[in-house]
């Protein structure tokens, strides 16, 4: 009996090690920091000290419309995938809306590229057949890469990305990985792990302009988890003021602007802290929306989530935001509305700012 018992300890001890291993295998460690390459067409003139610029964030929910209750959904649907007709519809969506607002830069969030889940498709390279006259140059990085997800909700290849379309050259770009769960083998195929894409564009002065694009983790009660990634995003910022470089940053932040944690029905305040982290960015930088503008009489506008939930009925919480340097003064700025309302669970902001002037 007691050799038995060591032949099935040390059969499920291999188990174990072989699990680990393929784990291993199967899921993605990326490095701390990471040049990536960049993708231009010809030879786009560079921007001018002292232009106007209109920059535009989205999450685009991986092109799969409004037409589901996903499983992780706060709705608690049963859905796992879109179709392929939704998939090619919202792409064909996603691109109408860019092209017609034609804005100078567009930061992506939830791209897919190689996921089961989308049909393997390279979901940037579809937009840029379709955008290709209005952004010669392309940048991307995955916050969530794996070969197998071992939830059955998935089986098969998870890829999911950040992009970056800028009208203008991108001369660097790099991928920062922010802190986050994936803490295991088994965990990184589970977990995203998000980054910051930033892209550096240079001026036609030799200074450049860094542009910021991310998403970061949703809140879990108990963890700091967004606190460290909020933290980690500040101290790039402060970097780059310190260096002189103006620079703008876009994505899902997936926290709440002053006041409307309160204003959110209770069942839905455990997925927000009561305090949110965002404070750390809007206590030193410019936001858009401003909590001024998020809490107040038309704050409605700048409701940018629609959640994938039959209880909704309409955008109620602001989760996007666009943050920038002092050294950029902001013009314009709206949350895309009217006719975006099916395309995504988000919906598109943009601001129009102008580059600091020639010295």
């Amino acid at each position: 009996m007691i050799r038995l018992l060591r032949h099935v300890l040390l059969f499920l001890l291999l188990l174990l090690a072989a699990l680990w291993l393929l784990a291993n295998h199967l899921g993605w460690q990326p490095a701390p920091r990471e040049t990536l390459p960049i993708a231009c067409a010809g030879a786009p003139a560079p921007l001018a000290p002292g232009q106007s610029l209109t920059v535009m964030t989205w999450n685009v929910q991986y092109l799969a419309g409004k037409r589901y209750v996903f499983w992780y959904d706060q709705g608690q649907g049963d859905d796992t995938r879109p179709s392929a007709e939704d998939l090619a519809f919202n792409l064909d969506e996603v691109a109408r809306v860019i092209r017609a607002e034609q804005p100078d830069i567009v930061l992506l969030q939830e791209l897919d590229n190689n996921a089961k889940a989308t049909d393997y498709q390279d979901q940037l390279a579809l937009l840029r057949e379709r955008l290709a006259d209005l952004y010669p140059c392309t940048v991307q990085t995955y916050d969530w890469k794996a070969d197998f997800v071992p939830d059955w909700h998935i089986l098969g290849s998870a890829g999911r990305t950040l992009a970056t379309l800028s009208r203008y050259p991108i001369d660097k770009a790099e991928r920062l990985q922010l802190p986050n769960a994936a803490d295991g083998p088994l965990a990184r195929l589970r977990e995203a792990q998000p980054a910051l894409l930033v892209s550096y564009l240079p001026l036609s002065d030799g200074s450049r302009l860094a542009v910021l694009n991310t998403r970061l983790s949703p809140y879990h009660p108990g963890s700091n988890l967004q606190r460290r990634q909020v933290r980690h995003v500040v101290k790039v910022l402060d970097r780059l003021e310190s260096q002189g470089t103006p620079w703008v940053i876009g994505g899902d932040f997936n926290l709440l602007p002053l006041g409307q944690y309160r204003r959110l029905p209770p069942a839905l305040r455990g997925n927000y802290p009561a305090d949110s982290d965002l404070h750390l960015l809007w206590d030193k930088y410019p936001m858009i929306p401003s909590n001024a503008e998020a809490g107040g009489a038309d704050r409605a506008d700048w409701l940018t989530h629609f959640p994938n939930d039959p209880g909704a009925s309409g955008p109620d919480r602001a989760l996007d935001y666009l943050l920038h340097s002092p050294r950029l003064l902001r013009q314009q700025a709206q949350v895309l509305q009217d006719d975006t309302l099916q395309i995504s669970d988000h919906l598109p902001l943009t601001a129009r700012l102008r580059l600091p002037p020639p010295p």
